[in-house]
């Protein structure tokens, strides 16, 4: 015949009885609950009828354990450790990291931090695109972020990724058209993809390349790079890509670089976090991680 499972005390007695017992006090473990000392009474003495042994001896001088008493406090200590532990870790697991990043680093970043959820689905991470290049930690709450400088700056921990160098890049379909791509003075009848207004990209690697352009007049401007490389992956001209960043889609043929120069702008993209606070370790794993990333996939 089964035997009918015993209903467990309740869960705020018990823990009741855990502050009671470390100060054996009943005015003192009201204080410490914010109830009356009434309630710690009442808590105590229920508790007591549903073990059916008392818990502790009411003296003159005070509150002191039974021998029951000792026995019940320290397992009911590891019981709400336990507690504790499971929230904390719980808690821990579902706290995303939080990473900022500009949309030209999408199309390296964001393959990497698929595969890195598919790695490690208990570390989380929520990302959040802007078209700006950097990251103020003392006005954004982010944890890291990706970030694109001259130099990383100051009140930072940073850990260097690549170099920005562009190429030229097209569609196979563009290179194997009608106008001729032999040469870099070539790239002056196609329709340039410029990344600024100002031009300033295409006219450096004209003039690394050897070839002294004159003004370039046509083309599409766009507001950042990216978007850039998003039309010339259309098939509709020739962007700038940055060497580091498209290694995917060259791999893929999304997009080919009819030349192998590449030109260094001065610019680099950079991992970084708070100086003024150490790392949570998952933090620091996922960072790492990314920078190794960034060195075996670096191609010369």
């Amino acid at each position: 015949m089964a035997h009918p499972m015993k209903r467990l005390p309740p869960l705020p007695a018990l823990h009741t009885f855990l502050i009671t017992a470390q100060c054996c006090n009943f005015t003192r473990a009201a204080e410490l609950l914010h109830i009356t000392q009434g309630a710690v009474s009442r808590q105590i003495a229920g508790l007591e009828a549903h073990l059916g042994y008392p818990l502790f001896l009411r003296q003159a001088r005070g509150l002191a354990l039974t021998d029951q008493g000792r026995e019940f406090y320290p397992r009911i200590q590891q019981v709400f450790a336990l507690i504790d532990e499971a929230v904390e870790e719980v808690g821990a697991r579902r706290k995303a990291l939080q990473l900022k990043a500009p949309t030209c680093a999408m199309r390296w970043l964001l393959p990497r931090l698929m595969k890195w959820q598919a790695l490690r689905p208990d570390v989380p991470v929520e990302l959040t695109t802007t078209i700006a290049y950097g990251v103020d930690f003392r006005r954004e709450e982010f944890d890291a972020a990706m970030i694109y400088a001259q130099a990383p700056g100051h009140g930072v921990v940073a850990r260097h990724l690549f170099d920005e160098r562009l190429t030229p890049v097209c569609t196979r379909q563009v290179l194997e058209g009608p106008l001729p791509l032999d040469t870099p003075a070539d790239l002056e009848r196609h329709v340039l993809l410029h990344p600024a207004r100002d031009k300033h990209d295409w006219e450096n690697w004209l003039r690394a390349a050897g070839h002294n352009p004159g003004p370039l007049s046509g083309g599409h401007h766009f507001d950042t790079l990216d978007l850039a490389l998003s039309v010339a992956s259309q098939g509709t001209g020739i962007a700038l890509g940055d060497w580091s960043l498209i290694g995917d889609e060259l791999d893929k043929g999304h997009l080919v670089a009819p030349f192998d120069l590449r030109v260094p702008t001065g610019g680099a993209y950079y991992l970084v976090y708070p100086e003024r606070r150490e790392p949570d370790p998952k933090l620091r794993e996922l960072l790492d991680w990314l920078w190794r990333e960034a060195h075996v996939d670096k191609i010369d």
